[in-house]
Protein backbone atom coordinates (compact mmCIF):
# COMPACT_ATOMS: atom_id res chain seq x y z
CA UNK A 1 0.00 0.00 0.00
CA UNK A 2 1.54 3.34 -1.03
CA UNK A 3 1.56 6.30 1.32
CA UNK A 4 -1.28 8.19 -0.41
CA UNK A 5 -3.58 5.16 -0.40
CA UNK A 6 -2.68 4.46 3.22
CA UNK A 7 -3.56 8.02 4.27
CA UNK A 8 -6.86 7.91 2.34
CA UNK A 9 -7.80 4.60 3.95
CA UNK A 10 -6.87 5.88 7.40
CA UNK A 11 -8.94 9.05 6.88
CA UNK A 12 -11.98 7.04 5.79
CA UNK A 13 -11.63 4.74 8.79
CA UNK A 14 -11.32 7.70 11.15
CA UNK A 15 -14.38 9.30 9.59
CA UNK A 16 -16.39 6.10 9.98
CA UNK A 17 -15.33 5.83 13.62
CA UNK A 18 -16.35 9.45 14.24
CA UNK A 19 -19.80 8.84 12.75
CA UNK A 20 -20.19 5.63 14.74
CA UNK A 21 -19.17 7.45 17.91
CA UNK A 22 -22.00 9.93 17.46
CA UNK A 23 -24.59 7.18 17.11
CA UNK A 24 -27.41 7.08 14.60
CA UNK A 25 -27.94 10.19 12.39
CA UNK A 26 -31.45 10.71 13.73
CA UNK A 27 -33.10 13.83 15.11
CA UNK A 28 -34.50 13.52 18.63
CA UNK A 29 -38.11 14.73 18.94
CA UNK A 30 -40.72 15.13 21.66
CA UNK A 31 -44.51 15.49 21.58
CA UNK A 32 -45.86 18.90 22.54
CA UNK A 33 -48.35 17.07 24.81
CA UNK A 34 -45.43 15.89 26.97
CA UNK A 35 -44.44 19.46 27.87
CA UNK A 36 -45.96 21.25 30.91
CA UNK A 37 -49.28 22.80 29.92
CA UNK A 38 -49.04 25.54 32.56
CA UNK A 39 -46.20 27.17 30.62
CA UNK A 40 -46.39 29.46 27.59
CA UNK A 41 -45.63 27.88 24.22
CA UNK A 42 -42.33 29.72 24.07
CA UNK A 43 -41.32 28.47 27.53
CA UNK A 44 -42.38 24.93 26.63
CA UNK A 45 -40.32 25.02 23.46
CA UNK A 46 -37.31 26.40 25.32
CA UNK A 47 -37.62 23.70 27.97
CA UNK A 48 -37.62 21.02 25.29
CA UNK A 49 -34.43 22.49 23.84
CA UNK A 50 -32.81 22.88 27.23
CA UNK A 51 -33.23 19.18 28.09
CA UNK A 52 -31.81 18.08 24.75
CA UNK A 53 -34.63 17.65 22.26
CA UNK A 54 -34.00 18.84 18.70
CA UNK A 55 -37.49 18.79 17.17
CA UNK A 56 -41.15 18.82 18.17
CA UNK A 57 -44.35 17.12 17.03
CA UNK A 58 -47.53 19.19 17.44
CA UNK A 59 -51.20 18.30 17.19
CA UNK A 60 -53.80 19.80 14.86
CA UNK A 61 -54.82 23.33 15.86
CA UNK A 62 -57.99 25.07 14.62
CA UNK A 63 -57.47 28.53 16.10
CA UNK A 64 -55.28 30.71 13.80
CA UNK A 65 -54.08 32.73 16.81
CA UNK A 66 -52.80 29.60 18.53
CA UNK A 67 -51.25 28.42 15.27
CA UNK A 68 -49.40 31.73 15.01
CA UNK A 69 -48.32 31.62 18.66
CA UNK A 70 -46.83 28.16 18.15
CA UNK A 71 -45.03 29.30 14.99
CA UNK A 72 -43.50 32.25 16.86
CA UNK A 73 -42.39 29.99 19.73
CA UNK A 74 -40.64 27.73 17.24
CA UNK A 75 -38.90 30.65 15.55
CA UNK A 76 -37.86 32.27 18.84
CA UNK A 77 -36.35 29.12 20.32
CA UNK A 78 -35.02 27.48 17.18
CA UNK A 79 -36.91 24.28 17.99
CA UNK A 80 -38.22 22.97 14.68
CA UNK A 81 -41.71 21.50 14.37
CA UNK A 82 -41.17 18.46 12.17
CA UNK A 83 -44.62 16.85 12.19
CA UNK A 84 -48.33 17.41 12.83
CA UNK A 85 -50.29 14.65 14.53
CA UNK A 86 -53.67 14.69 12.82
CA UNK A 87 -56.51 14.86 15.33
CA UNK A 88 -59.72 13.65 13.69
CA UNK A 89 -58.74 10.25 12.27
CA UNK A 90 -60.03 8.27 15.26
CA UNK A 91 -63.38 9.96 15.81
CA UNK A 92 -63.93 10.54 12.10
CA UNK A 93 -62.05 7.76 10.25
CA UNK A 94 -61.51 7.88 6.50
CA UNK A 95 -62.80 4.29 6.42
CA UNK A 96 -66.32 5.21 7.59
CA UNK A 97 -69.32 4.41 5.37
CA UNK A 98 -70.89 7.74 6.38
CA UNK A 99 -69.98 10.53 3.91
CA UNK A 100 -70.44 13.15 6.63
CA UNK A 101 -67.88 11.42 8.85
CA UNK A 102 -65.41 11.14 5.97
CA UNK A 103 -65.93 14.82 5.14
CA UNK A 104 -64.99 15.75 8.73
CA UNK A 105 -61.90 13.56 8.47
CA UNK A 106 -60.85 15.19 5.20
CA UNK A 107 -61.37 18.64 6.70
CA UNK A 108 -59.22 17.63 9.67
CA UNK A 109 -56.43 16.65 7.30
CA UNK A 110 -56.76 19.95 5.44
CA UNK A 111 -56.42 21.82 8.74
CA UNK A 112 -53.37 19.70 9.59
CA UNK A 113 -51.85 20.61 6.21
CA UNK A 114 -52.44 24.29 6.92
CA UNK A 115 -50.74 23.86 10.31
CA UNK A 116 -47.80 22.09 8.69
CA UNK A 117 -47.37 24.90 6.17
CA UNK A 118 -47.53 27.56 8.91
CA UNK A 119 -45.01 25.72 11.10
CA UNK A 120 -42.63 24.45 8.43
CA UNK A 121 -43.40 20.80 9.23
CA UNK A 122 -42.72 18.22 6.52
CA UNK A 123 -45.00 15.43 7.74
CA UNK A 124 -48.55 14.73 8.90
CA UNK A 125 -49.24 11.61 10.94
CA UNK A 126 -52.40 9.87 9.76
CA UNK A 127 -54.18 6.82 11.15
CA UNK A 128 -55.61 5.68 7.82
CA UNK A 129 -58.55 3.52 8.90
CA UNK A 130 -60.36 1.83 11.78
CA UNK A 131 -61.65 -1.73 11.53
CA UNK A 132 -64.69 -2.40 13.76
CA UNK A 133 -67.98 -4.35 13.68
CA UNK A 134 -69.38 -1.81 11.22
CA UNK A 135 -66.30 -1.64 8.96
CA UNK A 136 -64.72 -4.76 7.49
CA UNK A 137 -61.01 -5.04 6.83
CA UNK A 138 -61.55 -4.95 3.07
CA UNK A 139 -63.78 -1.88 3.31
CA UNK A 140 -61.30 -0.14 5.61
CA UNK A 141 -58.57 -0.75 3.04
CA UNK A 142 -60.53 0.33 -0.03
CA UNK A 143 -62.21 3.37 1.50
CA UNK A 144 -59.06 4.74 3.11
CA UNK A 145 -57.06 4.27 -0.10
CA UNK A 146 -59.68 6.16 -2.07
CA UNK A 147 -59.64 9.10 0.35
CA UNK A 148 -55.85 9.27 0.69
CA UNK A 149 -55.58 9.44 -3.10
CA UNK A 150 -57.79 12.53 -2.90
CA UNK A 151 -55.40 14.06 -0.38
CA UNK A 152 -52.16 13.40 -2.28
CA UNK A 153 -52.45 16.45 -4.59
CA UNK A 154 -52.96 18.68 -1.53
CA UNK A 155 -49.95 17.10 0.19
CA UNK A 156 -47.81 17.54 -2.92
CA UNK A 157 -48.81 21.19 -3.25
CA UNK A 158 -47.93 21.80 0.42
CA UNK A 159 -44.73 19.68 0.12
CA UNK A 160 -45.85 17.68 3.16
CA UNK A 161 -45.71 13.89 3.43
CA UNK A 162 -48.78 11.94 4.59
CA UNK A 163 -47.23 9.47 7.03
CA UNK A 164 -49.48 6.49 7.73
CA UNK A 165 -49.10 5.02 11.23
CA UNK A 166 -49.82 1.51 12.48
CA UNK A 167 -51.81 1.63 15.72
CA UNK A 168 -54.26 -0.57 17.63
CA UNK A 169 -56.98 -0.12 15.03
CA UNK A 170 -57.03 -3.78 13.88
CA UNK A 171 -55.51 -2.66 10.57
CA UNK A 172 -52.09 -3.08 8.89
CA UNK A 173 -51.21 -6.01 11.13
CA UNK A 174 -48.00 -7.17 9.43
CA UNK A 175 -44.93 -5.42 8.02
CA UNK A 176 -45.52 -6.95 4.56
CA UNK A 177 -49.06 -5.60 4.49
CA UNK A 178 -47.95 -2.19 5.71
CA UNK A 179 -45.33 -2.06 2.95
CA UNK A 180 -47.89 -3.04 0.29
CA UNK A 181 -50.35 -0.45 1.57
CA UNK A 182 -47.79 2.35 1.19
CA UNK A 183 -46.46 1.08 -2.15
CA UNK A 184 -49.84 1.02 -3.87
CA UNK A 185 -50.02 4.82 -3.85
CA UNK A 186 -46.87 5.04 -5.95
CA UNK A 187 -46.30 8.48 -4.48
CA UNK A 188 -43.37 10.07 -2.61
CA UNK A 189 -46.02 11.95 -0.60
CA UNK A 190 -47.28 8.82 1.19
CA UNK A 191 -44.86 7.12 3.58
CA UNK A 192 -44.85 5.14 6.83
CA UNK A 193 -44.79 6.59 10.34
CA UNK A 194 -43.52 3.60 12.29
CA UNK A 195 -44.31 3.26 16.00
CA UNK A 196 -41.79 0.95 17.66
CA UNK A 197 -44.06 0.09 20.60
CA UNK A 198 -47.34 -0.49 18.80
CA UNK A 199 -46.29 -3.80 17.20
CA UNK A 200 -44.82 -5.54 20.26
CA UNK A 201 -48.07 -7.44 20.92
CA UNK A 202 -47.87 -9.29 17.61
CA UNK A 203 -44.41 -8.77 16.12
CA UNK A 204 -40.82 -7.61 16.44
CA UNK A 205 -40.14 -3.92 15.72
CA UNK A 206 -36.72 -4.64 14.21
CA UNK A 207 -38.36 -6.97 11.67
CA UNK A 208 -40.87 -4.27 10.70
CA UNK A 209 -38.07 -1.71 10.31
CA UNK A 210 -36.12 -3.95 7.95
CA UNK A 211 -39.24 -4.76 5.91
CA UNK A 212 -40.47 -1.18 5.65
CA UNK A 213 -36.98 0.20 5.03
CA UNK A 214 -36.95 3.48 3.11
CA UNK A 215 -40.73 3.76 3.39
CA UNK A 216 -40.27 4.93 6.99
CA UNK A 217 -40.18 8.72 7.20
CA UNK A 218 -40.63 9.15 10.98
CA UNK A 219 -40.52 7.06 14.17
CA UNK A 220 -42.36 7.02 17.49
CA UNK A 221 -40.51 5.64 20.51
CA UNK A 222 -42.15 4.04 23.52
CA UNK A 223 -41.71 0.83 25.50
CA UNK A 224 -44.00 -2.00 26.50
CA UNK A 225 -43.95 -4.75 29.11
CA UNK A 226 -45.98 -7.90 29.73
CA UNK A 227 -46.76 -8.72 33.35
CA UNK A 228 -48.73 -11.37 35.22
CA UNK A 229 -51.72 -10.01 37.14
CA UNK A 230 -53.75 -11.98 39.68
CA UNK A 231 -57.43 -11.68 38.78
CA UNK A 232 -58.78 -14.28 41.23
CA UNK A 233 -57.44 -15.64 44.54
CA UNK A 234 -59.73 -18.65 44.94
CA UNK A 235 -58.97 -20.37 42.69
CA UNK A 236 -55.82 -18.38 41.96
CA UNK A 237 -55.98 -17.17 38.38
CA UNK A 238 -53.37 -15.07 36.61
CA UNK A 239 -53.78 -13.05 33.46
CA UNK A 240 -51.04 -11.78 31.17
CA UNK A 241 -51.44 -8.00 30.83
CA UNK A 242 -49.49 -5.40 28.91
CA UNK A 243 -48.43 -1.99 30.22
CA UNK A 244 -46.60 1.00 28.83
CA UNK A 245 -43.38 1.56 30.76
CA UNK A 246 -40.46 4.04 30.62
CA UNK A 247 -38.00 3.62 27.77
CA UNK A 248 -35.54 0.74 28.31
CA UNK A 249 -37.71 -0.86 31.01
CA UNK A 250 -39.87 -3.02 28.76
CA UNK A 251 -39.77 -5.84 26.24
CA UNK A 252 -38.22 -3.97 23.31
CA UNK A 253 -34.72 -5.04 22.27
CA UNK A 254 -33.24 -1.59 21.70
CA UNK A 255 -29.92 -2.97 20.47
CA UNK A 256 -31.80 -4.84 17.75
CA UNK A 257 -33.72 -1.64 16.93
CA UNK A 258 -30.44 0.25 16.64
CA UNK A 259 -29.01 -2.36 14.29
CA UNK A 260 -32.11 -2.40 12.09
CA UNK A 261 -32.21 1.40 11.82
CA UNK A 262 -28.54 1.40 10.93
CA UNK A 263 -29.09 -1.24 8.23
CA UNK A 264 -31.91 0.69 6.51
CA UNK A 265 -29.98 3.96 6.95
CA UNK A 266 -32.88 5.75 8.61
CA UNK A 267 -32.19 9.49 8.86
CA UNK A 268 -35.51 10.98 9.95
CA UNK A 269 -36.81 12.01 13.36
CA UNK A 270 -37.53 9.72 16.31
CA UNK A 271 -40.16 11.26 18.60
CA UNK A 272 -40.88 10.00 22.09
CA UNK A 273 -44.57 9.36 22.75
CA UNK A 274 -44.87 9.09 26.52
CA UNK A 275 -46.72 10.70 29.43
CA UNK A 276 -45.71 14.28 30.18
CA UNK A 277 -43.71 15.55 33.11
CA UNK A 278 -41.46 18.24 34.57
CA UNK A 279 -37.95 19.32 33.62
CA UNK A 280 -36.16 16.51 35.45
CA UNK A 281 -38.48 13.88 33.97
CA UNK A 282 -38.03 15.22 30.44
CA UNK A 283 -34.27 15.43 30.93
CA UNK A 284 -34.21 11.75 31.89
CA UNK A 285 -36.37 10.81 28.88
CA UNK A 286 -33.97 12.73 26.65
CA UNK A 287 -30.99 10.93 28.19
CA UNK A 288 -32.57 7.53 27.55
CA UNK A 289 -33.20 8.41 23.92
CA UNK A 290 -29.52 9.34 23.63
CA UNK A 291 -28.62 5.89 24.89
CA UNK A 292 -31.01 4.22 22.42
CA UNK A 293 -29.57 6.23 19.52
CA UNK A 294 -26.02 5.44 20.56
CA UNK A 295 -25.11 8.96 21.65
CA UNK A 296 -24.34 8.12 25.26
Amino acid sequence: MNRRLFLQTAALAAGAQAVAAKGLPIKKGVLISMLPKNMSFRDRFQLARDVGFEELECQTVDDPKVTDEIAKASQATGLRIHSVMNRDHWQYPLSSSDPAVVAKSIQGMKTSLENAKAWGADTILLVPAVVNPQTSYRDAWNRSVEQIKRLIPLAEKAKVVIAVEEVWNKFLLSPLEFANYVDQFKSPWVKAYFDVGNVVLYGYPQDWIRTLGKRIVKLHLKDFKFQDQVISESPRVRKRVADWVPLQEGEIDWKAIYQALQEVDFRGTATVELPGGDREYLKEVSRRVDVILGRA
